[in-house]
């Protein structure tokens, strides 16, 4: 059986709103782990900034913010998923797993017309 993250993509484009795909479910998903945007940003080597831009945009398309933050200082900041988060963050999961099961025999008729030096 073959990992359906490493060779199946789903990306959603919401019209000119802006788009949820694979790398801002894992920042979800790595912010729900590690409880910040910057320790997410670093388990996806990518800067604190990109990561914080990525989660400004998403805060910025849904109805409600999808993370909420706290600054640093003494008691350290961090970040969570909000409610709308987890919803987000289940749905395109659950999405990306039922359009995985519908293209799966097309991926493997697929890969099977493949030159031998291309199959991995």
């Amino acid at each position: 059986m073959t990992d359906p993250d490493k060779e199946f993509r789903v990306r959603v484009v919401f019209d000119n709103a802006g788009m949820i795909g694979p790398g801002k479910a894992d920042l979800l998903q790595k912010i729900d782990e590690t409880g910040s945007i910057s320790a997410a940003g670093r388990q996806m080597g990518m800067s604190y900034k990109r990561a914080w831009m990525l989660v400004d945009t998403m805060n910025t398309i849904f109805k409600a913010p999808v993370v909420s933050s706290s600054r640093g200082g003494a008691q350290g900041g961090g970040a969570a998923l909000t409610d709308m988060g987890q919803k987000v963050l289940k749905h395109y999961r659950d999405m990306h797993g039922a359009a995985w099961q519908a293209a799966q025999p097309d991926m493997d008729a697929l890969k099977a017309l493949l030159k031998e030096t291309q199959k991995a």
